[in-house]
């Protein structure tokens, strides 16, 4: 009897069965009984296992353009991510980095292949020399990729990428400040170009704002927001260890940081509109202003609760217009509403800070707020003012809470029961 010989699988599809043959055995050990020192080698050779993994699996896809067209997929990303149910976008990027590294960054594939180099940062690595001059010396190429792929060792993705982009004065520095600024400049003109802003009313009073700026641009808001979310406080003053408003979530004081910021901006230096300077202007009856239920709008705009109208009244940015039962203007900016900027240096001067209990954020970032409110004929002079950062002019307007003035002049807080 002759032995017919069974044909022999291809040695990465032989390869692939046994690793998962191995996973499979140790499917259910559990490793709470490891040693500290055998996890740590674990994590670490199992690292090191799936950069040799995804090296294997992208020099396949390096090559499976023929199964791409033949499957009649648009292209090799879009192939692999129905084979594997990968994100499309994510799959397209493997693909491009596949060809990058099978046609020109062969030692960032060597680097994988021994698990010196992780997929995450082999796509830093080859953006980062793909974003080098295209008429750079070969030999400053490969050294640069020879220093990526050593720094490799030592950094994570995110500081990989922040040395990749100044390789280039390493590896030639005499021309490095010259292709810096080049590159530097057509970055700024592409965020130019991409500069996206868009706002979406939710429905619920609130709108969603979403965006797209320059890092210089984005730089200036983040430090015109923190002025506002993280003001300087004096250790020696009352409240210094922080009240309420430090343990807001820093993206909701960010937000409420960035409505302070619009309240903050005076009208009289933005751009001419329709012949005036850029003002918002709300209208509400004046039974409405003086309830704490009322409802008003703003022109052309959305509607604002008489709460949210009276608390903006105390800012030069919003003109009130108050209307009599029919609708006839009662008052239009009421010329002695707004305190004076000479009365708002005298109430700096004399509070110091947010003269709410406990709270020690200086007069610099502090709104002066009408006692008496405005809308029932508070009166605007010294004695009526008082200073409240952005966080406490918003609960002194707040009808859920009560205020009180206590002897030393601070006001305080309580909640409605």
């Amino acid at each position: 009897m002759v032995a017919q010989l069974m044909p022999q699988p291809h040695p990465i599809l032989a390869c692939a069965e046994q690793l998962t043959a191995a996973i499979n055995e140790v499917r259910d050990v559990q490793p709470v009984y490891m040693s500290p020192a055998e996890k740590k080698t674990a994590v670490v050779e199992l690292n090191k296992a799936a950069a040799m993994l995804a090296e294997l699996q992208l020099r396949i896809v390096a090559t499976a353009e023929d199964e791409a067209n033949t499957a009649g997929a648009r292209d090799v990303g879009a192939w692999t991510a129905h084979l594997t149910r990968a994100d499309v976008a994510a799959a397209r990027a493997d693909a491009r980095l596949a060809d990058a590294l099978d046609r020109r960054w062969t030692q960032t594939a060597v680097g994988m292949a021994e698990g010196r180099v992780s997929l995450a940062q082999a796509q830093v690595v080859v953006h980062a020399l793909e974003a080098l001059p295209s008429d750079l010396d070969p030999d400053l190429l490969k050294d640069a990729e020879a220093r990526l792929i050593k720094w490799c060792a030592e950094f994570h993705p995110a500081a990989l990428r922040r040395l990749g982009r100044r390789i280039l004065e390493v590896v030639a520095p005499d021309i490095a400040e010259a292709e810096l600024a080049k590159r530097l400049e057509d970055e700024e003109h592409r965020a130019r170009e991409k500069c996206r802003l868009t706002l979406r009313t939710t429905g619920e009073g609130s709108t969603r704002l979403s965006g797209l700026l320059p890092d210089a641009e984005a730089a200036r808001l983040r430090t015109y927001l923190e002025a506002f979310t993280s003001p300087r406080k004096h250790h020696d003053a009352p409240g210094a260890l922080g009240g309420e408003e430090d343990r807001i979530p820093y993206p909701r004081r960010l937000g409420q940081a960035f409505c302070a910021l619009l309240e903050h901006l005076d009208p009289a230096k933005l751009p001419q509109h329709g012949g005036d300077a850029t003002t918002v202007m709300v209208t509400i009856g004046l039974d409405s202003l003086r309830s704490e239920l009322g409802a008003g709008s703003i022109v052309g705009g959305e509607s604002l609760s008489a709460t949210a109208i009276r608390r903006l009244a105390c800012n030069a940015a919003i003109i009130p217009v108050v209307l009599g039962g029919k609708g006839e203007i009662l008052d239009l900016g009421r010329s002695r509403r707004l305190f004076s900027p000479a009365q708002r240096r005298a109430i700096r001067l004399r509070d110091q800070r947010c003269r709410a209990e406990g709270c020690a954020i200086p007069a610099a970032w502090c709104e002066a707020h009408h006692l008496e409110p405005w809308a029932a004929g508070g009166k605007t002079d010294l004695d009526d003012g008082v200073l409240h950062c952005s966080f406490h002019h918003h609960r002194a307007h707040d009808p859920r809470y009560t205020t009180e003035r206590l002897p030393n002049g601070d006001i305080r807080f309580r909640r409605r029961t």
